[in-house]
């Protein structure tokens, strides 16, 4: 199964698989983004960050292999009168066209093998003193019931980030037990949070 059909599969409801509201991490930097305003959202789904944070002035651009997703989350930017650029896109097959000053993503799903090549496209595409920032689920995460795939090539270690993001500082790097993203994730889970800056 492709990732469009995997995402498409879980979109297909007239509900919001994760909610409308943002990750609770990524909406509690807005003090810290507010000098930046050219904002890239990495696997955005049906856009409940996007939507959180075009509303507060960032000029929105979000990428997801979903187009179900991207038309739910196009659809509600018309309703509420934001302006957001859709890319419809599997993330390996992203190519680095232009500089961000926020990057972010929530519970990304990217395999092992693929993430060496995304997380230097993610450091290339930030301008300097831009942030990337993100949660992601940690291998521990098998532990628990709450969400999350099954597959520990899907998992992320502290490691994965420490050892990435050469031209970056590591501002945040942590691994924490936390969850509440609606109907899609509910309960306690074992999580990585990263806030990463270009220098």
């Amino acid at each position: 199964m492709s990732q469009k059909e995997f995402w498409n599969s879980k979109f297909s409801t007239e509900e919001f698989f994760y909610g409308l509201h943002p990750n609770e991490f990524l909406a509690s930097h807005l003090e810290t983004f507010k000098e930046h305003k050219k904002m890239l959202c990495l696997g955005e789904g049906e856009g409940r960050n996007a939507i959180f944070f075009a509303k507060k002035g960032f000029e929105i651009t979000a990428i997801d292999a979903s187009d179900i997703g991207l038309s739910k989350l196009a659809k509600r930017a018309e309703e509420e009168k934001l302006n957001i650029k859709t890319i419809c896109l599997d993330l390996n097959h992203w190519e680095v066209t232009e500089k961000y000053d926020v990057i972010m993503a929530s519970y990304l799903h990217m395999y092992k093998n693929e993430r060496e090549i995304l997380f230097k496209k993610i450091e290339d595409s930030l301008n300097k003193n831009g942030y990337f920032v993100g949660e992601f689920f940690s291998t521990k995460q098998l532990t628990y019931n709450s969400g999350g795939p099954k597959d520990l090539d899907l998992l992320y270690t502290v490691e994965d980030f420490l050892n990435h993001f050469d031209s970056c500082k590591k501002e945040v790097v942590e691994e924490l037990i936390v969850l509440d993203e609606g109907k899609g994730h509910q309960g306690e889970a074992c999580v990585i949070r990263v806030v990463i800056q270009k220098i």
